[in-house]
């Protein structure tokens, strides 16, 4: 039995065979997962009902697990900008949110670089996100 907050045994595999580069796609209830697969990712649906699991549950889960460097998300063309990116700011606050248009967003979450895939049951719209894992430093 693990002690750390993370453990669902199929992202802990795919975490693990991950290195600094590599992506995570964390998606909302809406995003095209089968679809717009990257070559590379493994697949995991944790979309159990409406509202459950929520990408920030993931989220929340995967940062104690490994360092980001770099977190994006999919911008509306126009309007307001979705409340979640606040949340994603509040729990990653020395990340700036990098910003891609819907395409240019599945062009970017589908590339080879993506390891993994989380599918949650998120009902807020625009609540897809892909995060950089950043490196582990050495401990002295």
């Amino acid at each position: 039995m693990l002690k750390q907050r993370l453990i669902h045994p199929e992202i802990l595999e795919a975490l693990a065979a991950a290195g600094h580069g590599s992506r995570i796609l964390i998606t909302d209830g809406n995003y095209p997962g089968s679809t717009r697969l990257g070559e590379n990712a493994s697949l995991i649906y944790l979309n159990l009902a409406p509202g459950l699991v929520k990408v920030t549950d993931v989220l929340s889960a995967i940062l104690t697990a490994i360092p980001v460097e770099d977190a994006a998300v999919m911008e509306p063309e126009e309007g307001p900008q979705p409340a979640i990116f606040a949340e994603f700011q509040r729990m990653m606050p020395s990340i700036e949110l990098t910003r891609y248009g819907r395409y240019e967003f599945y062009e970017e979450a589908s590339g080879p670089d993506t390891c993994l895939q989380v599918v949650t049951g998120e009902q807020r719209i625009y609540a897809n996100l892909l995060l950089t894992i950043g490196v582990v430093m050495p401990q002295e």
